[in-house]
């Protein structure tokens, strides 16, 4: 049996359309439902979303136990990588008393309306919040064998560092920790384990990327190649990389077989340096939000960005031609909103195809037929923000 613990709530996005009722807690019960295992679910039962809960179980044979309360907690997403809008705020979230959850294996995620107070074997523990994560032993919880699985920004604000290697070493000391997982976003995780030298392992490849519930999916694979299976921690967690780029290609669930990942994902992500080149314009409301948006996202991936609006600003032609130009020649890719078909964005990837510079562009409502040079030349055009951003991330230079 694999234990589940943690959230189900309501998720909506606007692009690419996302409706349905999966939280933490609820995707990786679905993500595990096909191998076997029996997979027991404990979560805050919101009478509000009390269909959605119900149709896990008759989908894919979840049964979630736990407390009930009168409403559920929604995510609304802009986009797949978005910050989303909490509802209620976090802060007018009511907070329950912890629930016991008692397990072999167990999987626990960090909750919005309380926590569950863990006594299990061998423990996977996801803080899963860029607001306030928190430690796992503070609510008394407690594991034979813990594995930490978090990414950058939840580590710097558990441990007050912002250095890798000081983020695990706080993390493997004070919270007696013996696996800990740095996830790096674009460009894979880091595997710690007590007393061994640090692993590597890529992320992988896909063709689209949808990253709602990517971390989720993570956590539920390690939880069972390593929890359950008892496989090598840097093993376990390069399986959970392919799945969750499965996952984020495909939106699909539960998880592949072993043998289907391995033959299916190999495309894994070379670390690289450079810097992007963010071709846009930037002359209304909407251009503005989607230049900060994207150089905000890329920033927060640890890329380093050029962007006229940020690094040349408005001026004159014949001044700010040059500094942009300048800058591209700096870059090693060039990320190109097309939307709209800004003349001077056009110029810019012409610029860089004639230099050699890779370029990934998004083309929202676009013509065909207005796509067939930059098609034509070997810019890559998607039509997914969030799916430009990471190829841009991913290109070689």
């Amino acid at each position: 049996m694999i234990t589940i613990a943690g959230g189900v709530y309501r998720e909506s996005c606007i692009e690419p359309h996302w409706d349905d009722i999966f939280g933490s807690a609820g995707r990786a019960a679905v993500a595990l439902a096909d191998t076997g295992e029996t997979i027991a679910l404990h979560t805050v039962r919101a009478k509000s979303l009390s269909a959605g809960i119900e149709n896990l179980s008759a989908a894919f044979g979840i049964d979630a136990t736990g407390p009930e309360v009168e409403e559920g907690v929604e995510f609304e997403y802009m986009h797949s990588l978005g910050t989303p809008r909490i509802t209620p705020r976090p802060d007018a979230i009511p907070q329950y008393p912890p629930f016991e959850v008692v397990g072999d294996v167990v999987l626990r995620f960090g909750m919005l309306e309380g926590s569950a107070r863990v006594a299990g074997g061998r423990v996977v523990y996801d803080p899963q919040s860029a607001f306030d994560p928190r430690p796992y032993h503070e609510n008394g919880s407690s594991a034979e064998t813990l594995a930490v699985i978090l990414n950058r920004l939840e580590g710097r604000r558990l441990s007050g560092r912002t250095e890798p290697s000081e983020i695990v070493e706080h993390i493997l000391n004070e919270w007696k920790a013996d696996v800990v997982v740095l996830k790096m976003g674009g460009h894979g995780a880091m595997v710690h384990v007590r007393g061994e030298t640090p692993v590597p392992v890529p992320s992988y490849r896909s063709e689209n990327v949808w990253k709602i519930g990517s971390g989720d999916v993570f956590s539920a694979a390690f939880a069972y190649y390593w929890g359950k299976l008892e496989n090598p921690a840097a093993e376990a967690a390069d399986l959970a990389s392919r799945a969750t780029s499965y996952y984020c290609g495909t939106r699909s669930l539960p998880l592949v077989p072993e043998d289907t990942l391995r033959e299916v994902v190999k495309d894994a992500v070379e670390p690289r340096g450079g810097k992007v080149y963010l071709a846009a314009p930037f002359f209304n409301l909407a251009e503005r939000w989607i230049v900060e948006e994207v150089r905000e996202q890329l920033l927060h991936m640890e890329v380093e960005v050029f962007s006229p609006l940020h690094d040349v600003g408005v001026g004159p032609g014949d001044v700010v031609a040059k500094q942009d130009l300048a800058g591209l020649d700096e870059c090693s890719v060039v990320l190109a909103i097309l939307n709209g078909g800004d003349a001077g964005t056009i110029f810019e990837i012409g610029y860089a195809v004639a230099k050699g510079i890779p370029v990934i562009a998004l083309a929202q409502n676009v013509r065909p037929e207005d796509l067939k040079m930059p098609v034509g030349t070997g810019c890559r055009v998607f039509e997914d923000l969030v799916t430009a951003i990471y190829q841009t991330v991913w290109a070689e230079p």
